[in-house]
């Protein structure tokens, strides 16, 4: 019987959207979310950064990220969207090419973005039962999906807001990471 990796579990202890750690169950992965200063100066916009960290933030004094960012979201006046820059490769455009509606009249909840590996992953809003976001391959196969934990449900040591990121993508993990806070954050702000 041929041994499988168990998906990432990824624990998003605020569930906020602008400020939060995602630390795996099993302590494979420790990314953070942050706002930082926007780059444009401009009044209304604001930036949001993805780190990749080497601990768990429960196990850290300092909570801040250190270092440099992976992903840099720079939005723009009021919410709206502006441009997605990958630090590590030098790749930055538009949000709006980067996340692109999956069909020109419909909802802009659904989204499809081309990834590093050059195919192509959608995410839906509300589609699937039980899965707040779901991304999909080109396929039909679940890469990922994102649960916050129901008001109603209690929390015993832990938040209730995880993010799961199948086996065969996790050398996916900050595209799908960025994508999905992009995605968060058309939906918080009815873009």
């Amino acid at each position: 019987m041929a041994s499988r990796t168990l998906p990432y579990f990824l624990e998003d202890r605020s569930g906020q959207l602008a400020s939060t750690e995602l630390d795996d169950i099993y302590d494979r992965l420790f990314l953070r979310i942050a706002t930082a200063p926007a780059h444009t100066g401009l009044p209304g916009t604001s930036t949001v950064t993805i780190y990749t960290a080497d601990r768990r933030s429960s196990r850290q004094r300092d909570h801040r990220p250190q270092g440099k960012p992976t992903v840099v979201l720079d939005f723009g006046h009021n919410g709206g969207l502006g441009k997605i820059s990958f630090v590590g490769s030098s790749v930055s455009m538009p949000m709006s090419h980067y996340l692109k509606k999956t069909a020109m009249f419909g909802t802009s909840l659904s989204r499809k973005f081309r990834a590093s590996d050059g195919e192509e992953y959608k995410w839906t809003y509300r589609t699937l039962h039980n899965q707040e976001w779901t991304c999909m391959d080109s396929k039909g196969y679940i890469v990922a999906h994102y649960n916050l934990k129901s008001p109603e449900k209690p929390a015993f040591n832990t938040s209730g807001n995880v993010l799961t990121i199948y086996d065969p993508y996790a050398h996916l993990v900050i595209e799908i990471l960025a994508s999905l806070t992009i995605m968060r954050h058309i939906e918080a702000h009815n873009l």
